[in-house]
């Protein structure tokens, strides 16, 4: 809590410790949890953070970052303002450090498995072991106090029919969101007709979906196959994946089909998603004819009804425009803790908005938003 703000960490995030892959993964698979590789040719070696050079079937699992991007996050991660240092990475320190976040509530999104259950020349078998051993553990991490530590859970984007089976055994532990890739998997978008069961489900179990970007992984994304820095693929996949994640979306009906499913964009700004209303609309109005009956409605519309992105204080110069045209009630905030993009002060930072946002706006935002998204009573 930050003064009579109220707050709720939309996208926080855990560090997955690498041995729990051996005590969780199913026998038949731990010989396959991922290890400690040889770094590769001009990297950096001996630094704290070994993770950095993690194999999967020899694979690293992270693609392309550069030696002075590793040596920059080695100091960056060590100074982290004064928040509880996750290296050793417990239930205790977590809360700890939402405390000094000033939130009341987090939900927790994978790190190393934003890249290594999505590999896309993965086995699907693989994948589903890699994402039963991880929820499980994110089940148990969260026991401490799970009043305040949320999971959200992920699935098998390898396997279409293992999501339907999974997403149920996560809404089991009482979880209510799911996160997904906007990547195409396997070659498969968002829209394709073998996820219908997987939406069907989201829809009858009321599961709010997250889509959350992460750079530099090993599936098709943009900017990856033009670039070579993180400047220049961090600034282009994040955001535009997530444009084209809800163009298929939109595109292939499936918001057309379940009014009633909530999706959420992570990590991404908010900047975008006027400008892509736009576009999109006017797109529309020359080509609806291609859409058939999948769209009623101008894709703004579907928008307004069922989307909610995450905005970031260093917005602050635009958010009231982005209010007046999106409106206040599809606005959310999360911290990234513990990643490198992580800002201690930055709930801090959003409450000293007050001159630019109302502070019923901020209620919102950092309260009532998440809670209609989370599906919170």
């Amino acid at each position: 809590m930050i003064g009579k703000y109220k707050i709720i960490d939309s996208d926080c995030h855990v560090n997955e410790p690498l041995a729990m892959w051996q005590e969780y993964l199913e026998p038949a698979y731990r010989d396959r949890a991922p290890i400690i590789g040889t770094a590769p040719a001009g990297q950096p070696t001996g630094l704290t953070d070994p993770w950095r050079y993690l194999t999967v079937g020899g694979e690293p699992i992270v693609a392309g970052l550069s030696r002075q991007y590793w040596q920059h996050a080695e100091t960056e991660l060590n100074n982290n303002g004064g928040v509880p240092d996750l290296a050793e990475f417990s239930s205790e320190a977590y809360l700890e450090a939402i405390a000094q976040i000033g939130s009341d509530i987090a939900f927790l999104y994978p790190t190393f498995g934003l890249w290594m259950l999505y590999i896309d020349c993965m086995e699907s078998n693989l994948a589903g072991a890699y994402v039963r051993a991880y929820n499980n553990w994110l089940h148990n991490f969260c026991q401490l106090n799970p009043q305040i530590l949320r999971g959200v859970g992920v699935v098998n984007q390898h396997d279409p029919k293992e999501m339907v089976s999974e997403l149920q055994r996560i809404h089991q532990f009482g979880w209510q969101a799911v996160m997904l890739r906007p990547n195409p998997i396997k070659g498969r978008l968002l829209s394709d007709p073998l996820y219908e069961e997987f939406w069907a489900e989201c829809a009858r179990l009321k599961i709010a979906i997250a889509i959350h970007e992460g750079s530099h992984a090993r599936v098709p994304s943009t900017g990856q196959d033009r670039f070579k820095t993180r400047f220049g693929i961090h600034a282009s996949s994040v955001p535009m994946e997530h444009q084209l994640a809800l163009i298929a979306l939109i595109e292939g009906g499936v918001l057309e089909r379940y009014p009633r499913l909530r999706f959420a964009f992570l990590e991404s700004g908010c900047g975008w998603l006027p400008y892509w209303m736009w576009r999109l609309d006017r797109e529309y109005e020359d080509l609806q004819w291609e859409m058939g009956d999948r769209l009623t409605m101008k894709p703004s519309e579907y928008i307004r009804r069922q989307v909610y992105i995450a905005v970031e204080p260093s917005e602050a110069h635009y958010i009231s425009q982005i209010i007046d045209l999106i409106g206040s009630d599809r606005l959310l905030i999360g911290s990234d803790y513990p990643h490198i993009d992580f800002d201690p002060q930055v709930m801090y930072d959003m409450a000293d908005l007050e001159s630019t946002i109302t502070a019923q706006t901020m209620g919102k935002i950092f309260w009532d938003n998440p809670c209609r998204f989370y599906g919170i009573n």
